[in-house]
């Protein structure tokens, strides 16, 4: 049996979430062609595993382990949003991340050098370089996108908030016709 999974951070701060949640509303009633990610379901991708068997669970658990012999908790601070690909062909609407972005970039070079090492056959092979961020809105088309770049101009420099990071999650993601939904495989304090 395999499972659909991806290691995460969550946002820990509460005040800085429900920013994050306001902002992501806003985005919401714009009238735009998009599926805003669920409360629940709002967090920092660090890598996306693909769907992986009982033994790569049990392999990525020990590489989480051993990531706070690398970093220790820190802290960042969520500012701005953004596109991917860009502002003007938004595919995916993000909140970024300032301060704390390196030490998320370390660990998520950490975890890829480890994955490599395990020569795990079912991870998936990432496609895209590594940019913490926070999707808070998958684009569906481009109706009404003017809407958006408007807003992008207002929120460009909003300052969300600062969050600690003290924990790892290797989670779940089961595909349902209404949205994905998340579950805690495994978590590692740092």
């Amino acid at each position: 049996m395999s499972v659909r999974a991806f290691i995460a951070i969550e946002i820990e701060d509460r005040d800085t979430l429900i920013n994050i949640i306001k902002v992501r509303d806003v985005l919401a009633n714009l009238g735009l062609d998009i599926k805003p990610v669920e409360d629940e379901n709002l967090h920092i991708t660090m890598r996306f595993l693909g769907e992986i068997s009982a033994h790569t669970i049990e392999e990525i658990k020990k590489l989480l382990i051993s990531i706070p012999s690398i970093m220790k908790s820190f802290s960042v601070t969520i500012k701005g949003i953004g596109a991917f690909p860009n502002v003007m062909r938004p595919r995916v609407i993000w909140a970024g991340i300032t301060d704390g972005a390196d030490k998320l970039t370390l660990i998520r070079e950490f975890i890829d050098r480890e994955l490599v090492k395990m020569r795990l056959s079912d991870v998936h092979k990432d496609q895209h370089g590594f940019s913490p961020h926070i999707t808070l809105a998958r684009v569906r088309s481009l109706k009404n996108v003017e809407r958006f770049q408007k807003l992008y101009t207002e929120y460009q420099d909003y300052l969300f908030g600062v969050s600690p990071i003290s924990i790892i999650k290797l989670k779940q993601s089961i595909l349902t016709p209404r949205g994905p939904i998340y579950r805690d495989i495994f978590s590692v304090k740092i």
